[in-house]
């Protein structure tokens, strides 16, 4: 962490404003001093960093970095709570920079507003004392951690699934596990759904991000103990917290240099690649001419039911992806298609590449709908609602 030295005193605003962190014995002026020296790189400024950036900046931390190179949608409003209505379309950084100066004008925003790359994550990080993930990737995952044991730079690490979340503290010191230690090989790419096909409770990112916001001004400040060794996993339908240990694998090898983090987690050619893979595609432009032209078409919808309450492409017939999974659905799509062609979509064009391979497996011949209901909204009706 930086130097005690170097501490900056608080002037008299600053202690008015922090009066309920100096009246604490274990925090104190010393502690509060170490957060206005600290600087933090947060990795996103979505579900997890907007409850981490505005808690951080609430805090006192002096220099906050946000790496986003996104922009604010109205589906992010349920979650994404450092950006308002007015923020729609704005980059999430520049947004996530006025309301954490609206918040506390002592504390000093920096905007990346460019993706965490293999090429620009050491510069980055380094400039930063400590950094904390509010990404909602494998192949991000693993760069962070990568990059912070090259650089030394602790890692408080959060993930939400569904109604779930877990937190940690990567890196701490030179015993400590990282990321590897948790996944030491990425999962299949279709296992884990990602927060746009799967689902969040709004209200998960923010505790989850409040639990990193906690484990940071503990690295920084020293106060307990991290959670550095252990993994806290929590379960918002049962409210139940779990803790399993975290041990650094003796036979890791070690990290000494970066690599290319989406061949390494999507090894072979990517899904989206469709082309390449031989698998048979059709934009949702296309789509809507042949919807014009035809009204014998089959378009199969594979998301799941409560997807489909929220937005339908007309004249699909919902199918969800676990039924043609496990083989219950085939003779029903055998039946629909009559020997003719199935298109298939879902959301975003991930789950019905997936059915369109179990399909061509049966004997079926069906064409993948990329972009899916998403591009749909976007390209074709803009009266179909977004989620």
């Amino acid at each position: 962490m930086t130097d005690q030295r170097q501490l900056s005193e608080l002037n008299s605003d600053e202690r008015g404003r922090y009066a309920r962190h100096l009246t604490l014995p274990e925090l104190g002026l010393a502690g509060q001093t170490r957060l206005k020296a600290a600087s933090v790189l947060c990795i996103g400024a979505g579900g997890l960093g907007s409850p981490l950036l505005l808690y951080l900046a609430a805090a006192g931390i002096g220099r906050l970095g946000i790496v986003d190179d996104d922009r604010v949608d109205l589906s992010n409003l349920q979650r994404q709570v450092i950006h308002g209505q007015a923020s729609v379309g704005e980059a999430k950084t520049s947004s996530a920079r006025w309301r954490i100066q609206d918040l506390n004008r002592h504390c000093q925003v920096e905007e990346h507003s460019c993706r965490l790359t293999a090429k620009n994550a050491l510069q980055l990080i380094e400039a930063y004392d400590l950094v904390v993930d509010g990404s909602d990737n494998f192949p991000t995952r693993y760069l962070i951690s990568d990059a912070c044991v090259m650089l030394g730079r602790p890692f408080v690490y959060g993930s939400v699934q569904r109604f779930e979340g877990q937190v940690t503290v990567f890196n701490q010191g030179p015993d400590s596990p990282d990321y590897r230690d948790l996944v030491p090989q990425p999962p299949p790419r279709d296992l884990v759904p990602s927060c746009a096909e799967g689902g969040v409770m709004g209200v998960m990112p923010g505790l989850i991000g409040l639990l990193q916001a906690t484990e940071v001004i503990k690295v920084i400040t020293g106060l307990g103990d991290t959670l550095d060794g252990r993994l806290l996993l929590v379960d918002s339908l049962s409210m139940r917290f779990r803790e399993l240990r975290l041990e650094r694998r003796p036979d890791r090898a070690p990290v000494e240099n970066l690599v290319d983090y989406e061949q390494f987690c999507n090894p072979g050619v990517p899904v989206e690649d469709e082309e390449s893979q031989g698998m048979n595609s059709i934009s949702v432009r296309e789509l809507k001419a042949l919807l014009d032209e035809r009204t014998d078409l089959v378009l199969l919808d594979v998301r799941q039911q409560a997807e489909a309450d929220v937005a339908v492409i007309p004249g699909s017939q919902l199918i969800p992806l676990a039924s043609i999974e496990s083989g219950d659905a085939i003779e029903r799509i055998r039946l629909l298609a009559s020997g003719q062609a199935v298109y298939v979509h879902c959301k975003l064009g991930g789950r019905s590449a997936k059915a369109v391979d179990l399909l061509a497996r049966s004997g079926i011949l069906a064409v993948n709908v990329t972009g899916g209901i998403d591009a749909w909204s976007q390209d074709v009706d803009s009266s179909v609602p977004r989620y």
